[in-house]
């Protein structure tokens, strides 16, 4: 859909990121900013597209205009090169963050909540009390080795010393 919507704006090349807006190091922005030259215009399809911040978002959009790279989000109808066009980049910028912020917010409260009534986060234990007790043994011993004691226990070495070290 969104590769649809770009296609439709006339984007005459589509760069895509593989890794999420939050992530800092994502090689589709960097091509991008390598591709920019005053006079372009960079199109998301929405604003969350391009950053997980406003903070990020505004620094991003403005060494954008610095270098005379317009940016224009389909979405949101947001076009920088009008006063207007600004205006809303930063009320949406805003209005974004405020989303997830929510989201982030209600999440822990669903995590904290489910604590609450008992329930465990995360993957049920590889090993039970005994098969831990079994491998602190055989480590301890040093007669075997540590894959020869992961294939007897079942696990993987990283788990193997997590199990040791707790």
């Amino acid at each position: 859909m969104q590769l649809d919507e770009l296609k439709k704006a006339g984007c005459d090349e589509i760069i895509t990121d593989k890794v999420s807006g939050s992530v800092s190091e994502r090689p589709g922005l960097e091509r991008v900013d390598n591709k920019l030259r005053k006079g372009d215009t960079l199109v998301v399809w929405r604003l969350d597209r391009l950053g997980r911040s406003l903070r990020h978002l505004i620094s991003y959009v403005s060494a954008l205009e610095e270098k005379g790279i317009a940016f224009h989000s389909i979405s949101e109808s947001i076009n920088t090169e009008t006063p207007s066009g600004k205006f809303m980049f930063h009320v949406f910028g805003a209005l974004s963050e405020f989303e997830r912020n929510l989201i982030k917010e209600r999440t822990r409260a669903g995590l904290e909540a489910a604590r609450a009534r008992g329930r465990q986060g995360g993957r049920p234990a590889k090993l039970n009390a005994e098969q831990i007790a079994l491998a602190k043994t055989l480590y301890s011993n040093k007669k075997h080795s540590i894959d020869a004691i992961c294939k007897m226990i079942g696990v993987g070495k990283t788990t193997l010393y997590k199990y040791i070290n707790q």
